[in-house]
Formats: structure tokens, sequence, C-alpha cells
């Protein structure tokens, strides 16, 4: 299995401090994250979009995905549909980039259920959303990702492969987070139920104890049946892990993963 790193842990780093530190780190693979304030900006043109995948295939580095995040982010669980459609647009200029740059993938946080109106509701426009994005991201060609995050929504994996596949697009599929449900559930569990409803996982840890994240091997994720369990549903894109920590941090957990994955 590759291995690779998130942009998510690394604050503003630059693309090319970026690829610097995964060379040295022997990382195979980076998630790339466009925002309104780093050098990697959601309004790109083509041309530095192209000069963007140059630079990653020059260091030896797949994009394994992509995200958009910005100040004013949206929500597409809202009641607000001003909300929504500002989320919405933000998706679609993920799939653009992903598009563009080659990526396979993009990683969609859905935002937070919010105390209003019925989860039906939450749950019939995040359907319709993504329904509508999914031709899209067909065109594209990169899936969008569905992450598992702390959101009071999809709870668990029987609930979320019950929507994805109410969805009914190969274009749409789960980003697996391996420690956001640990507070109430098993890693394993959704890999076993969601198999190759599954398009990229994010690893972290998570100690149950403390009920906080913790760094690779020092939570309560039992690392040789979850990564046994991604073989077994034949999961073969990179695994990225969303660990935070300085520079040298993230070169250590380089070689962590390649432990785990040896082990």
């Amino acid at each position: 299995m590759r291995i690779g790193i998130t942009q998510l842990v690394l604050g503003d780093m630059s693309l090319a401090d970026t690829l610097d530190l995964c060379r040295q780190a022997r990382y195979d693979a980076v998630e790339l994250v466009f925002s309104e304030s780093r050098d990697l900006h959601t309004r790109m043109g083509e041309r530095d979009l192209a000069r963007v995948r140059e630079q990653c295939a020059a260091a030896g580095v797949e994009i394994s995905s992509v995200m958009t995040t910005a100040a004013d982010r949206g929500n597409l669980l809202s009641r607000d549909p001003a909300e929504r459609e500002t989320l919405r647009r933000g998706l679609l200029r993920a799939l653009e980039i992903a598009g563009t740059l080659g990526a396979g993938a993009v990683l969609l946080n859905p935002g937070g259920l919010t105390g209003e109106g019925t989860y039906e509701e939450a749950w019939a426009d995040l359907l319709q959303a993504l329904r509508d994005l999914a031709p899209v991201a067909a065109g594209r060609r990169a899936v969008i990702g569905l992450e598992n995050v702390w959101n009071r929504f999809l709870l668990s994996p029987a609930e979320a492969r019950a929507f994805l596949d109410e969805v009914g697009s190969p274009w749409v599929k789960l980003y697996l987070d391996t420690a956001n449900m640990m507070a109430y559930g098993y890693p394993q569990h959704w890999i076993r139920s969601l198999g190759p409803r599954i398009t990229r996982v994010h690893l972290k840890d998570f100690r149950r104890r403390e009920h906080r994240f913790v760094s690779l091997g020092e939570g309560d994720t039992d690392w040789p049946l979850v990564l046994g369990e991604l073989r077994r549903v034949g999961y073969s894109a990179p695994l990225i892990h969303e660990v935070d920590g300085d520079r040298q941090a993230c070169v250590d957990l380089a070689d962590r993963l390649r432990q785990l994955l040896a082990d």
C-alpha cells in the first residue's frame, strides 16, 4: 500500500515545501488543499493548475485527492438554502480542480447537522446535491468522497451504506476516516460494511478512555485488523494520514506508517 499526507495537517505550508517534505519522508502521495489564503488558491487558472500537476509529477508524488476550503464554506446539511449553495459551489470548484490535476477524488466534509428541521430533510437535501453533482464528478473523473466526520449525521456504517446506495452513483463514495467513529464504533465495521464504496482513507488514531485523537499506534485502533480489512476489500488507493505535528514528526510518521503496514 502507498502512503501519503494531507495538507490539512501542514498549516500554510507551500506546495514546494510540501513536496520537499514528501521527498524527505518518502511519502508516495499527497492530498492538496486549495483555499483563499495559500499558494494553492481556489481561483488558480488552468495553466497554474497544470504547473501544480507538473511539480507533483516531477517530485514523484501522486495527487491522491483535493479539497477546497473557505472562511465561509457553507453547509449542505443546513436548512438555509444559501448555506447549502455555498458549499455546493465549493464542491463544484473542487471537482474542476481535481479534473485538471488528474486527482481521482475530492474530499467532502458536508457540514454539521443543525437542530432545525428534521433528519430526513437534511438527508434529502444532501442526497439531492450529490445526485446533481455526480455527473460533474464523472465528467471530471474524480469521485466525491463523503467523509464520516463528527457532524451528528450518518452515525453508523449501515446508515452510510444505505445513503450511498440511495445516491446510486459510482462517482459518490465514502472517504473513510479511521478514527472519527471510534468514540462510538469501530473502523473495521465500516470497512466490512462499505467495502468497495470506500474511495479514500484518512488514518488517525483515538484513545477512548481520554476521548482524544493521538498519533498512529498510540490509541485503541487494531491496526493489523484495520489494514487487513482494507486489503481484503481490495482498497488500492493511497493511505493518507491526518496527524498533526512539526516537520520532523511528519517524517517520523511516515516511518511509523510503513512499520504498521509491515507488521
